[in-house]
């Protein structure tokens, strides 16, 4: 049997776009031989759909473009992953709404399967939706039988052999499998963090080893909001070897023929900065292209944060659709300056020079009266910051171009970073990256052509807000606050935890107080891509007002 996996990305809510999409793939592996295609979870309706699920005309609309699309395939057979809405046929308990996959052929659904485990952890919220089946069952097509998974169905071995414990009560994986199966089909919107790949491989080479059977791995790609979707369709057969395998960040279609499977190998490793600059980039175009902006802008200060997203923006979209404007201060250095300006004629971006200290002196003069007889502190750093954020807010406005913030995540933990200033924006690029990381992707990215200055990459940090100004003044040296960041967030170590693992005390219970105090700010941040296991968006949840 010919297996095409289908690596699409579809727009959350876009039903028709989305059916189209699905056809489309369809149609080309129809014309290759496929004998079925096979979508990922929710594909029809895009993941993860949230409150949509709360409109009836939605869910409505959903069911009719499920049956719209079935009629349409009448070649191979296909398992598209949709929302089932049960509300209509008189379903009375529960919520009636399922995260299904629809097993068709010859123009009409032939079963259908839904999704057991739902789950509430990080950026998950499933069980706020939709209903868990309370009973798996095989699959019937021409002459196999399939065990259709969704996503989680398929983590609960995995995560009790991560955690040490079980979240589930039940394991759908093994329960379709003790029925007696030829081949196990698993559809995901498994969004891409650093990391995960080796995580999954693991999952699904045990898996295939365990129950002796082939084992096809179907994943979204794409950017929806925060989330990004790596993709990285595979195959693997019954030893739990790939025997074939889909590309990261970008649309596939996958040809595998069961009856001649290739020989196997061991899936590539991971290697960080390729896969950080492939989700970012993909990030930026999704945020950009579905959101419906042509446009982006950003500040560029000569600083480094502002320079890589400079660097990611151009390449996710091409530099004729990025403005960089320079606005300089009394403080900006002259390095600073020519350094912005290198960066963008590198990258061939539009360029454009608004100097603040007009308008800041015109702040200051009108402030006096109330400021008279205090020393000049953070208020008066922040106005500069400020003034760049209502300049880039009026470009914005005036052309409706998206703003890009361009802030990273250990600025954005300690609270290093203004409201209203420089957090003003639309998409947070970096606000899952350390400050670390963005120096090792600058570099990996300039390996081919140093288009960030060098002069970016090797002076100091600095706001450049006072003079002579620069981060270490105010916070630890990155190379020792980032992995207390990690620990702390992505981790969720506590502080007698860290210090054990070597980082000084004192410092520790600094940067967490920092950390903490600092949530008002970050919940009023721009969307952040996320790339990590814990970043702070949706994924943690913190209370604003709390105690030690």
């Amino acid at each position: 049997m010919r297996i095409a996996l289908a690596q699409i990305n579809p727009t959350v809510g876009a039903l028709d776009a989305n059916r189209r999409l699905i056809l489309d793939a369809y149609r080309r592996a129809a014309d290759l031989g496929a004998d079925l295609v096979v979508y990922p979870e929710l594909a029809l309706t895009g993941y993860p759909p949230k409150d949509l699920l709360d409109l009836p005309c939605f869910l409505r609309r959903a069911m009719e473009g499920l049956d719209r699309l079935a009629a349409e395939m009448t070649g191979p057979g296909a398992i598209v992953g949709y929302v089932h809405s049960a509300r209509d046929a008189g379903e009375t308990h529960g919520k009636g709404i399922y995260n299904a996959a629809a097993l068709i052929d010859a123009g009409a659904v032939r079963s259908r399967h839904f999704k057991s485990l739902l789950p509430t952890y990080d950026v998950f919220d499933e069980a706020r939706y939709f209903e868990p089946a309370h009973e798996v069952c095989v699959a019937e097509f021409r002459g196999r039988r399939l065990a259709i998974t969704i996503c989680e169905d398929f983590w609960s071995q995995t995560l009790y052999e991560l955690l040490n414990r079980r979240i589930y009560h039940r394991d759908p994986l093994a329960e379709l499998a003790g029925q007696g199966v030829d081949l196990m089909i698993h559809i995901a919107a498994s969004p891409f963090t650093l990391g995960k790949v080796q995580v999954k491989a693991a999952m699904y080479r045990a898996a295939a080893r365990r129950w002796g059977k082939p084992l096809i791995h179907v994943n979204v790609v794409g950017g929806n909001d925060n989330l990004i979707f790596d993709g990285g369709s595979n195959v693997w057969n019954a030893e739990g070897r790939v025997v074939a395998q889909a590309p990261q960040f970008e649309e596939a279609l996958l040809l595998w023929d069961s009856d001649a499977p290739g020989e196997g190998r061991e899936p590539d490793p991971e290697h960080e900065e390729s896969a950080l600059y492939g989700a970012l980039k993909l990030g930026i175009h999704d945020y950009v292209a579905k959101c419906g902006f042509e446009r982006v802008l950003l500040g560029l200060s000569g600083g480094i944060d502002s320079a890589l997203t400079a660097v990611l923006a151009a390449d996710a979209l091409g530099p004729a659709r990025v403005t960089g404007v320079a606005m300089p201060s009394r403080f900006s250095s002259r390095h600073s300056r020519d350094d912005a300006r290198r960066l963008a004629d590198n990258l061939a971006i539009d360029f454009h020079t608004l100097a603040i200290e007009p308008i800041y002196q015109a702040y200051l003069a009108q402030l006096e009266p109330l400021f008279a007889g205090t020393p000049f502190g953070l208020a008066e750093e922040n106005l500069q910051a400020r003034t760049r954020g209502n300049l880039l807010m009026a470009l914005s406005n005036k052309f409706g171009w998206l703003l890009l913030s361009t802030g990273n995540k250990s600025e954005m933990a300690v609270g290093y970073c203004t409201l209203y200033g420089d957090m003003s924006g639309g998409l947070c690029v970096l606000g899952d990256v350390l400050k670390t990381k963005v120096f090792r992707l600058s570099r990996w990215l300039n390996r081919r052509g140093a288009r960030i200055p060098e002069s970016t990459l090797t002076k100091p940090p600095s706001a450049e807000l006072r003079p002579n100004q620069k981060d270490s003044d105010s916070l630890p040296e990155y190379d020792l606050l980032d992995p207390i960041i990690e620990a702390y967030v992505e981790r969720r170590e506590g502080p007698e935890e860290i210090i054990a693992a070597g980082h000084d005390a004192q410092l520790v219970r600094r940067v967490l107080r920092m950390i903490d105090r600092s949530e008002f700010k970050r919940q009023q941040a721009a969307p952040l891509l996320k790339v990590t296991a814990k970043a702070f968006d949706t994924g943690r949840r913190m209370p604003i007002a709390r105690g030690d």
